[in-house]
C-alpha cells in the first residue's frame, strides 16, 4: 500500500483525511506533535510523534516510511490569536511548513496536497471569489497560508514538487460513523460552540458583531461538510498521482449561511433553544467569504454530497452527545 504522510493528523480534518486515505487503499502515516491533536483520534495508520520545527525528526520519518505523498494540515488557525501573536503563526505555520517542504523534496517525495483558507482572499464583500480572485488577508492565519502556497510554486519551479492546494471555506460535521470528530481546546468553531450552549457546557453562544453588511447583521459564511472536505483531498492527491500537475481548489458549496441562520437550523436539528448573547466584532473576521467556484467539482468530479447545513449540524450533534477525546 502507497504511504502518505499526513500532519496534523491527530486534528480534526487530518483526522478524517487518515480514515479517507484508508478507505481509498493507502496507508496514512500520522505526523503530529499532539499539541491540538489528540491521540485517541489516530485509528487509522502507523503514528509518529514529532514538531515540524524539528528537521531532523522530520527527516528520521521520511527516510522510515518513504512516503509517495504529503497531505499537510498541521497549522495554528485561530484568526483571533494570530492577530494578537502573529509571531506564532510566521514561525509556526510558515517556518513548519517550509521544513516539511524541504525535507519531502530532499526524500524525493514530490507529490504535496495543501490544507489552504479561504482566509488568503481577506475581506472582499460583493465579490465572487473563484481561485484567480486576488489575494489579500486580513490577518496573520491567513497571510501564513498564503506563504506557503507561495513557496510551494518555487519549490515547483526549483524541484518539481507538484501539488494541489486546497482553499476551503467553514468545515463543519463529523463522521457519520462516530469514529473521530471535532474537538478543539479552546473550542472557536461556531457549530461546536452552539452544541456547547444547547447541551448546557457554556452558558452562552456569543455572536461577535451584529451590524455588518447583510441581512440579519451577523457574518456569512460557506460550510463544507468534513467528509467531503477530505474526500477532495483524495481525490487531489490522485489528480497528482496521474501526473495532471499543480492546481488551486477552492472547497465550499457556494451557498453562504449568517450566524443568526446557522443558530435557526441548530434549534430546528437538536429540538433545543440556543441561549446567546450578543458581542462586539472580532478584529480580522471577514463579512462574507462564500465560494464562486465551481473547479473542483468539474475537474476532480468532487460532489459535496453531505454539505447541507442540516446534515452538518446533525452529525456534529451526534458526536458531540457521543463523548470525546481525552488527553
Amino acid at each position: 500500500m502507497t504511504n502518505v504522510l499526513v500532519t496534523g493528523g491527530a486534528g480534526y480534518i487530518g483526522s478524517h483525511a487518515c480514515k479517507a486515505l484508508k478507505t481509498a487503499g493507502f496507508t496514512p502515516v500520522t505526523f503530529d506533535n499532539l499539541v491540538t491533536g489528540w491521540q485517541d483520534a489516530v485509528r487509522f495508520g502507523p503514528f509518529e510523534q514529532g514538531d515540524l520545527l524539528d528537521p531532523a525528526r522530520l527527516e528520521e520519518v521520511f527516510a522510515k516510511w518513504q512516503p509517495e505523498a504529503v497531505m499537510h494540515f498541521a497549522a495554528l488557525s485561530q484568526v483571533g490569536e494570530s492577530m494578537k501573536e502573529p509571531g506564532l503563526y510566521w514561525r509556526n505555520n510558515v517556518q513548519g511548513s517550509l521544513n516539511l517542504i524541504e525535507a519531502a523534496t530532499s526524500a524525493g517525495c514530490r507529490n504535496f496536497v495543501f490544507s489552504s483558507t479561504c482566509a488568503t482572499y481577506g475581506d472582499q464583500d460583493n465579490v465572487v471569489l473563484d481561485e484567480n480572485s486576488a489575494q489579500h488577508p486580513i490577518n496573520a492565519y491567513g497571510a501564513s497560508k498564503r506563504a506557503i502556497e507561495d513557496i510551494l510554486r518555487d519549490y515547483e519551479v526549483a524541484f518539481g514538487l507538484s501539488h494541489v492546494i486546497f482553499r476551503y471555506f467553514n468545515v463543519a460535521g463529523a463522521d457519520p460513523e462516530g469514529e473521530v470528530g471535532e474537538f478543539h481546546q479552546p473550542e472557536t468553531h461556531l457549530i461546536p460552540l452552539l452544541l456547547d450552549a444547547i447541551d448546557g457546557k457554556r452558558d452562552a453562544l456569543t455572536i461577535f458583531g451584529t451590524d455588518y453588511d447583510t441581512p440579519d447583521g451577523t457574518c456569512i459564511r460557506d460550510y463544507v461538510h468534513v467528509c467531503d472536505l477530505v474526500d477532495a483531498h483524495v481525490l487531489g492527491l490522485k489528480w497528482l498521482q496521474d501526473g495532471k500537475g499543480s492546481r488551486v481548489f477552492n472547497l465550499g458549496t457556494g451557498s453562504g449561511f449568517s450566524v443568526r441562520e446557522v443558530m435557526d437550523h441548530s434549534r430546528s436539528v437538536t429540538n433545543r433553544p440556543v441561549p446567546f448573547k450578543e458581542g462586539d466584532r472580532r478584529p480580522g473576521d471577514c463579512t462574507r467569504l462564500v465560494s464562486g467556484s465551481t473547479r473542483a467539482e468539474s475537474e476532480l468530479g468532487w460532489t459535496p454530497s453531505r454539505s447541507t447545513l442540516d446534515t452538518m449540524i446533525t452529525d456534529a450533534w451526534r458526536w458531540h452527545q457521543s463523548g470525546h477525546y481525552e488527553k
